[in-house]
């Protein structure tokens, strides 16, 4: 299931992320999206889990919580 995390602290990293979520299962992909120009976060990613359980729990356990003074938000993406 692919998972979109918005609201990201813009100084979180991908790794930070991927671990984030590995501790609720599995991850196949993790992808911090970044402006092309300045090579900032643009405080949104995406997160593969390919156990949509394991997903399932990530969203719940993760959305609306807080992570580096910012709450976050994950959902499952539109596909």
């Amino acid at each position: 299931m692919k998972l979109l995390v918005r609201n990201l602290s813009r100084t979180i990293t991908e790794h930070e992320i991927r671990v984030l979520f590995t501790e609720h299962g599995k991850v196949a992909d993790c992808n911090l999206v970044l402006d092309k120009e300045t090579g900032q976060s643009k405080g949104f990613a995406f997160v593969e889990m390919p156990n949509d359980a394991e997903a399932a729990v990530a969203i719940k356990a993760l959305n609306q919580s807080t992570v580096d003074k910012s709450k976050i938000r994950v959902k499952k993406a539109d596909a």
